[in-house]
């Protein structure tokens, strides 16, 4: 497989890997807003972005490590519905948690780049 080839496969698959987290997002502010699956419209949205997203993460995880993804994906679910929840929920968003959120967002980008064909070309090894 071509060098290019691969390249464009990691990209497909952080893209993915992105839209997957942005279900998750969707996912964990329906939950919240169907009440314990107590109002039937946010309940039907939860369940359709619950499928979306572990479509989109298991088509990710095809070309992705199964660590690197899950935590990348969880980390942008959590930071995602936090900032959203804050904004569209009302709900406190204190200058130590958005810090902490700060240091996953930060964790992604590492993940990100530690999957980089570049970075792993530099230590010697094959791109997956």
């Amino acid at each position: 497989m071509s060098t290019n080839h691969t390249h464009q496969n990691k990209s497909r698959a952080w893209t993915m890997l992105l839209l997957a987290g942005a279900f998750e997002i969707g996912y964990a502010l329906s939950v919240a807003g169907s009440h314990a699956f107590t109002r039937l419209n946010w309940s039907i949205a939860a369940g359709v972005f619950f499928l979306l997203t572990l479509y989109a993460l298991s088509v990710a995880l095809k070309t992705i490590d199964v660590g690197i993804g899950y935590a990348a994906w969880a980390g942008m679910g959590s930071v995602g519905a936090t900032v959203f929840g804050s904004v569209l929920l009302d709900q406190p968003l204190p200058l130590v948690r958005a810090l902490w959120l700060a240091v996953i967002i930060a964790g992604v980008v590492w993940l990100k780049l530690a999957d980089s064909a570049q970075l792993q070309a530099a230590r010697g090894q094959a791109p997956a």
